[in-house]
């Protein structure tokens, strides 16, 4: 029998929010590694000209000779970008800053919205049997972030529990609808997760009462805690399931990536 949960094409969720400092990568990151840790096999694309997933997932500086930028600007297959990280059946389209001009290199374009979705469904990704692709963006509404989400199958909204969390909000949501209406019908809101979350804290309680009051049921019931260990992860190159399998780190990204699951089933 077929499992209802393994798609059977990759899922292609964007991870955005214009804000910074939200917990996109972080989301990325962890979320990837939670989910092959349920056997499923995922490809991570850096969309950030920070670099921050691909360092996060041990893809050396020195090692990312071609990268998302000459994936989405050049004529490179997908199966020349990727690289292996050290956990099996995760991988990684890589980012460098060069990432930075490709907005206005896009504009030149006639098909600027449609790059990453056509790079993206190239035959050579067949070989990796992919069962998710999660494009990490970079914290603002731009090109890039719109490649994103017209390439995308739904978007995943990391939600900082802070007193301004839910402004800015609306516009991200407007350019979803835009997206929607111009390009990729089918785009839909995967959901918005709660991250660095202090439930002793009145304010994260808060945040989290107005988004569901707001949100309803677009609010992931998991909620990511404000943890040490997450933030300790990335300077080791690991995810923090891989740092502290045991944290409360690594227990949210799971509950996350199992509730992610659920819904496809």
């Amino acid at each position: 029998m077929s499992d209802p949960t393994r798609p059977k094409s990759p899922k292609i969720i964007a991870i955005a929010n214009q804000k910074g400092g939200v917990g996109k990568t972080t989301t990325t990151i962890n979320l990837a590694a939670a989910l092959v840790e349920l056997e499923m096999r995922v490809l991570v694309v850096d969309l950030d000209p920070q670099g921050n997933a691909s360092t996060g997932l041990g893809i050396d500086a020195d090692q990312r000779d071609r990268t998302t930028y000459d994936l989405i600007m050049g004529d490179v297959d997908l199966d020349e970008i990727i690289q292996a990280s050290d956990t099996q059946g995760l991988y990684v389209s890589p980012a460098t800053i060069d990432l930075s001009s490709a907005d206005i290199e896009m504009v030149a374009s006639e098909k600027r919205s449609f790059l990453l979705h056509d790079a993206l469904r190239q035959h050579a990704i067949d070989g990796y049997l992919l069962d998710y692709i999660l494009i990490d963006c970079p914290p603002s509404l731009s090109l890039l972030t719109v490649n994103a989400m017209v390439a995308a199958d739904s978007v995943l909204v990391p939600l900082q529990s802070e007193f301004f969390a839910l402004e800015g909000l609306s516009q991200l949501m407007l350019t979803v609808r835009e997206v929607r209406q111009t390009a990729n019908p089918k785009l839909r809101i995967e959901g918005v997760v709660l991250t660095m979350s202090d439930q002793r804290n009145n304010l994260s309680r808060q945040v989290e009462q107005d988004a569901r009051e707001n949100l309803q049921n677009l609010v992931f019931e998991t909620v990511i805690p404000r943890n040490v260990r997450i933030s300790e992860a990335p300077s080791y190159a690991l995810s923090v399931l891989d740092y502290d399998t045991n944290s409360k780190g690594s227990q949210a990204y799971r509950a996350l990536a199992v509730e992610l699951l659920s819904k496809r089933s």
